[in-house]
């Protein structure tokens, strides 16, 4: 019925404005709004705003190590201490083991080492203790053990990197455990990235040794960190006379006396005691500083020093006697940390980023307002509202979850545009149909929202399972981008149905219109049409093989030009002070001999991409290469700035690249159950096997094109399963209904039928979805460029596709399974056949 009561009435309109009210604080200053309107607002990405994105990974291999030596010593002190003869000890990759010289001392030994087996948790053993008929005894590391020593190590590495970032006082910062062994890292704003890595992957594990004379056992050989202080390397005990885990705190301060930087450091209590008996009793002996396997200082004790506090100097800057003591409060990470993926975006990209986004979202909405007000006057006027309502509610929506807004995000934005208006364009041709059919104005509006609500429920939510797939596989902004579509599908729900509803139901009650005259200033396609698409059917499936066997092809040759998040390897963007000197900049890069390189431009003569391929000795290698090229670039070319750096490892991006895929997979499988629920198997079989000929389609596109194919390629090719899938259902829904309104009509007749009575939806829906891509593709950057031209393309593959694949698809399967046995014809069959006859 056309009527809302008072309290659905206030319901809706205080859920629309507290969407605006939500919304508004993310378009003005924090401090030009009251205290109570300053609520949550939306964060914007590190490619919006500038910053890094770091996906440590943690050594564990080195923490099974690690256990394993000082399971080494604790083994040799308890034989020793025991009396009990052994030969050979050492540690192997998951044991230690020794051999045992008499073997009558067995009961003995294993009383020995009985403490060492026992885990931390009771009843729990971490090592299982066998002994060979060679007299050979191991302590086997049980794997319960390892994935616990592991667990720890990441644990202790999360929050000792999240005490060294807090130091530098970067604000917002996230760090997260990733998986079973990673900590991602995002730092918006930084302007030194290359500073929190160097930060971040230093293991800082600072202890204090005495020099010894002359090489020999119990002495190893420690470079100097400084190696203009003194020799390649130095004498030092092995033994641990002070650890730095004793450590309180630590400064950096100006040393007055000698005119340098230096850091001051203080003991806790028992490591004052420790570091006062030492001092003592090694007065005028060289005392080793060593952090991380250098020796940073080498200061002879002059007098004992019983005050628990002390300085080291080494030739620090402020910078970096601030960084040591920074990693010094922090504490020493239980293993080192490597980069295997790193994204950093300087500022002034990230306003570039900003100024398109928005030049594109405003121009895109422009053309979809206009496009919906010429069409449908009055209705596409309402349609308008609810759409300004939607673009509140997803914001608003966005900003209580304190989502982060990234330059695919803002092209969802511009999508959901599109897909809102879909709802609306199927409501008011609905309405057109039943007022072509003689039905009243309160009829025909009924009508039109009761039939359509189906359809916009079952096209929405094939589009909602696809981008649950997309986040739930995806990572970093293409899971913002999946969020960003699936709260504006949802919001759109209630935008169009509700919102678009009251509004017309109002305009209604106050006009009492006896006619209803939607605009006709725009209609791409006439009323009626009686296309007989399926005399096509034939030619239109064969030139969709053989373009999806082409496509194929294309994959192979020339094939697929990967981008860093698939085939690893690094790119950066540079913006040089004039054109792009290509001869010169290729020459540097070559110097390093980093392998094969590729400059690019990209966009304006001065921007231009440089890219490395990924580098042999695996992700600690690719990190030292990103650094060269940092170095090499602010030597010879000091006037560039570095834009962007991307750089991933081969761990990840194989990761990365099985995701893909598999969001792909599990995206076709998930739209055959549910159209097969929704509908009969054959209507699922027809739209999943059209909508894998439009991926392969889309893939030969980026073939045939040389776009790169990376995470942003999987998400556009997602979205146009979306909509290809969304298009189907619109034909596939108006199929079943025709199948119950037309009980003999031939399935042949009843298909062309179906798609004619809905080629306005169809091309309108395309239309709409067409003018609000454009603009990313005209005004949304080099970064989002490619994303929209898939996109465009898309739309019209989707839009052919379901007339003249998915169509005569449904005919083959359907034609003698869909029918049953002939019924006498309906009225309103005869009353078609009537019509089409005159």
């Amino acid at each position: 019925m056309l009527y809302f009561s008072k309290v659905k009435t206030t319901l809706i309109w205080v859920i629309c404005a507290l969407g605006v009210v939500l919304s508004l604080p993310n378009f003005v200053k924090p401090d030009a709004l009251p205290d109570w309107l300053n609520a949550p607002r939306v964060h914007l990405g590190l490619d919006l705003q500038g910053g890094a994105y770091l996906l440590l990974e943690v050594d564990g291999e080195s923490v099974t190590k690690e256990r394993l030596d000082g399971t080494v010593d604790g083994v040799r002190t308890a034989l020793r201490e025991a009396g009990i003869g052994y030969r050979n000890l050492a540690a192997g990759a998951t044991d230690v083991s020794f051999t045992l010289i008499d073997r009558g001392r067995e009961s003995a030994m294993r009383a020995a080492l009985r403490p060492l087996l026992n885990g931390a948790t009771p009843g729990l053993r971490d090592f299982d203790l066998e002994i060979t008929p060679t007299d050979q005894v191991r302590l086997i590391l049980s794997e319960t053990a390892i994935r616990a020593a592991q667990t720890r190590a990441v644990e202790q590495s999360v929050e000792i990197v999240r005490r060294r970032i807090d130091e530098t006082g970067i604000n917002e910062p996230v760090v997260a455990r990733q998986g079973q062994n990673r900590i991602l890292v995002q730092l918006p704003g930084i302007d030194d990235p290359g500073r929190i890595k160097r930060l971040l992957g230093q293991t800082a594990k600072m202890s204090f040794h005495l020099l010894a004379e002359e090489p020999g056992p119990g002495v190893r050989l420690l470079p100097m960190a400084d190696s203009a202080q003194a020799g390649p390397t130095m004498p030092v005990r092995t033994k641990v006379e002070v650890d730095g885990a004793r450590l309180r705190d630590a400064a950096a301060t100006m040393d007055s006396r000698a005119g340098e930087w230096v850091v001051t450091f203080a003991f806790d209590s028992v490591g004052a005691k420790r570091f006062a008996d030492i001092s003592t009793r090694n007065v005028g002996r060289p005392f080793a500083i060593v952090l991380d396997g250098k020796i940073i200082s080498a200061p002879v004790i002059r007098e004992p020093i019983t005050g628990g506090q002390g300085q080291i100097s080494g030739h620090f800057s402020a910078q970096s006697a601030h960084d040591l003591a920074v990693l010094l409060r922090a504490g020493a990470l239980p293993t080192p940390l490597t980069v295997v993926e790193e994204r950093t975006v300087g500022p002034d990209l990230g306003a570039d980023a900003i100024r398109a986004g928005l030049i594109a979202c405003a121009v895109g909405f422009v053309l979809v307002v206009g496009f919906m007000a010429v069409s449908y006057g009055l209705f596409g006027l309402f349609a308008n509202i609810a759409l300004l309502f939607n673009l509140a509610l997803t914001l608003a929506a966005l900003s209580l979850l304190q989502a982060t807004l990234t330059l695919p995000g803002i092209a969802g934005i511009l999508l959901t545009l599109g897909m809102s208006v879909d709802a609306n364009i199927l409501i008011n041709e609905r309405i057109r149909e039943e007022v072509r059919r003689g039905a009243s104005p309160a009829a025909a509006m009924e009508a039109g929202f009761r039939r359509a609500f189906a359809t916009i429920t079952d096209s929405n939510l094939t589009t909602l399972i696809k981008m649950l797939l997309l986040y739930a596989v995806g990572t970093g902004t293409v899971k913002g981008f999946a969020v960003t579509i699936s709260l504006g599908i949802i919001t759109s729900m209630f935008t169009a149905t509700i919102v678009a509803r009251w509004l017309m139901v109002a305009w209604f009650r106050a006009k009492r219109p006896k006619v209803l005259a939607l605009s006709r200033l725009l209609r791409l396609v006439p009323d009626v049409t009686r296309i007989p698409f399926m005399k096509g059917r034939n030619v239109g499936l064969i030139v969709s093989l053989l373009l999806s066997l082409a496509s194929v092809g294309l994959v192979y040759t020339p094939g697929l030009n990967y981008g860093v998040d698939f085939a690893g390897g690094t790119v950066v963007e540079i913006r040089t002070e004039g054109p792009a000197d290509f001869p010169a900049l290729r020459d540097s890069m070559a110097q390093l001999g980093l392998g094969q390189v590729t400059l690019q431009q990209f966009g304006a003569p001065t921007d231009l991409l440089i890219r490395f391929e990924r580098q042999p000795g695996g992700d600690p290698a690719q990190q030292q290469a990103v650094s060269l090229i940092e170095r090499k670039l602010a030597e010879d070319f000091p006037a560039a700035t570095i834009r962007r750096v991307d750089s991933v490892g081969a761990s990840v991006s194989a990761e990365l690249f099985e995701s893909g895929m598999l969001a792909l997979g599990l995206a076709a499988i998930a739209m055959l159950i549910y159209i097969t629920i929704r509908f009969e198997w054959q209507f699922g079989i027809g739209a999943v096997v059209t909508m894998i000929l439009d991926v392969t389609k889309t893939v030969g596109f980026f073939a045939l094109t040389g776009m790169q194919f990376n995470l942003t390629a999987i998400a556009a090719i997602l979205t146009v399963m979306g909509y290809s899938i969304n298009d189907k259902v619109v034909v596939y829904d108006r199929v079943r209904e025709n199948l119950r309104r037309y009980r003999t009509m031939p399935l042949r007749e009843l298909i062309d039928l179906s798609i004619n009575e809905t080629m306005s939806r169809t091309v309108g829906t395309s239309v709409a979805l067409f003018l609000a891509t454009l603009p990313l593709a005209l005004f949304g950057g080099e970064a989002i460029r490619d994303f929209a031209l898939v996109l465009l393309f898309g739309v019209v593959l989707a839009t052919s596709s379901s007339i003249f694949i998915a169509a005569p698809i449904l005919l083959f399967l359907g034609e003698h399974r869909l029918r049953r046995s002939p019924d006498s014809d309906s009225n309103e069959e005869k009353h078609l056949r009537r019509d089409e006859a005159s």
